[in-house]
């Protein structure tokens, strides 16, 4: 399986998880922050986190898959390597909001570690080094 191949693969993933968790907010607000890993509000009313959290995931996988689908390969790779802060910042509101270290960094912290990977390998699938020169010739 050609590079190509896989890193179209990772960056089509990484929308298809994003917009699940952008839909899982927006259709499913009483199960989906269990996964999340911070325990929702015993009282109160959180629906508008949700509605922020579904459209935020809604919008980056948006992004990916339009840059998938111009084929703007190189700049779908810094897209996803600055996307990449969504899960570190959702780590840290799950250790600094009551959730634990294991579900920040089993969830977020390895969930942004394959988004930087993917980034990676698109911001690097062109530079095999077979690139041609460009030839110079002498002037008159």
């Amino acid at each position: 399986m050609k590079r190509r191949h896989i890193t179209t693969a990772l960056a089509a993933l990484t929308g298809v998880a994003v917009l699940f968790l952008g839909l899982n907010f927006l259709l499913n607000p009483d199960g989906a922050p269990a996964g999340f890993g911070i325990t929702p509000w015993p009282q109160g009313n959180a629906d508008g986190y949700f509605v922020v959290k579904g459209i935020r995931d809604i919008a980056v996988a948006s992004t990916v898959f339009l840059l998938l689908t111009l084929g703007q390969r190189r700049i779908l790779g810094w897209v996803v390597l600055i996307d990449a802060i969504i899960p570190l910042g959702d780590a840290l509101a799950v250790v600094t909001h009551g959730g634990t270290f294991t579900t920040a960094l089993s969830v977020h912290v390895s969930a942004a570690a394959i988004v930087v990977l993917t980034a990676i390998m698109l911001l690097t699938e062109g530079s095999t080094g077979t690139t041609p020169q460009p030839q110079l010739t002498p002037s008159a």
